[in-house]
Parts: C-alpha cells; structure tokens; sequence
C-alpha cells in the first residue's frame, strides 16, 4: 500500500500525510502509532496522537492506550494535549494518575487544562482532588476544572462549585452556576409533598 510506504520516506511531511491517510483508510495499527511516537519527528508524534481514535484491532483497547499514556510525558506540548484528550476519549483509567500530576505540575497551561479535562471526562475518584486543586489556577484551567466537576458525584463537588460561581473570571462563574443549576431540584418539587398534605 502506498500510503504505508509513506511511513518510511525520508520526509517528515510525507510520513505526516502517509499516517493520516492510514488513519482514513482505516488501516492505522497500533504498531504504527507506537513507531511514531517513539521515534517520529514532533510533527509525526502530533498526528499520531490525533489518529490515534482511529485505531482498532491488535493492541487498540491494551497497548495502544499504554503507549498514550506514556505520551503525557513528551516533551512537546501539543503531543501532550493530544495524549490528554484521546485517554479522555477512552476514558482511560489507568492513566488518572499521571493525568493529575500533569494537572498540577506541568508549566504549559494548555498541557493542565487538557489532562483536567481527561480527568472530568474520565471520572475516577483518584483525579477529583487534582481538578479541585486546578481551581485555583490560571483562568483557562479554572473554567475546564470548572466543567469537569461534573463528571464527579462526591460531597465536595457541590461546595467547589459555590465557591467557583463566585470566581472572578465570568467563563468559571457561568460554568459553575450552570452545573449549579442543573443540579437543582425542579422549581416548586420540595414543596409538593407538603402542600400535598395541608388540609383544604
């Protein structure tokens, strides 16, 4: 296949183009996606991450998602940002550690809102402390950690919330006061029961 020689070309843009093409035709493997992060190119470990979703097959629901966790440690951030949302994607349990030392301790700012983001969407009790934590970042990651709150059902969801509708930035308030009232009991249901029961 000609879109797999691609792969081995000298040029950098074309291994580029040939992955993605693979990544259309449906004949992306694991194998491929693992070669190029491993020793592609920053523009090849870019697209990889991105075509990683088009995977299936061999490896696609073990290895590959492995192998993209390992990613949130590239030293390129947008192949980092890529990692984030694909183990979000899948949501990616084994990767909730390492997504929320990325949350906290990453010094790119797209890098910490991506993997809060994962963390909301992939909703293990392991993340929430490290979304909490992002609520007290830059307002970027405030309004994601804000958003990913609701991919959690603890007892400190609720409060983080009130505090966050209080927020300087208006993005984190709004978010905040959505989920708030998405939360909410339907106007007038507490008082049913007991006008219900008042004597007529």
């Amino acid at each position: 296949m000609l879109a797999r020689r691609g792969l081995a070309d000298p040029d950098q843009f074309v291994q580029v183009a040939a992955l993605g093409a693979l990544a259309r035709l449906g004949q992306l493997s694991t194998a491929d996606v693992e070669a190029a992060l491993g020793t592609g190119t920053v523009a090849l470990r870019r697209r990889a991450v991105e075509a990683a979703t088009a995977v299936r097959g061999r490896g696609s629901r073990s290895v590959l998602p492995a192998t993209v966790t390992a990613a949130l440690g590239d030293p390129d951030p947008l192949v980092v940002v890529g990692a984030a949302w694909f183990l979000a994607e899948r949501r990616h349990r084994p990767a909730v550690r390492p997504l929320a030392r990325l949350a906290g301790e990453h010094d790119d700012t797209r890098c910490r809102e991506a993997a809060v983001a994962a963390l909301g969407a992939i909703g293990d009790p392991a993340g929430l402390a490290a979304v909490l934590a992002a609520l007290s970042d830059k307002p970027t990651v405030r309004r994601r950690a804000a958003v990913a709150l609701a991919g959690f059902d603890d007892p400190r969801v609720e409060p983080a919330l009130r505090a966050a509708a209080a927020d300087r930035d208006w993005q984190v308030r709004q978010a905040a006061e959505e989920l708030l009232d998405e939360a909410s009991p339907t106007i007038g249901s507490a008082a049913t029961p007991a006008e219900d029961a008042a004597p007529r």
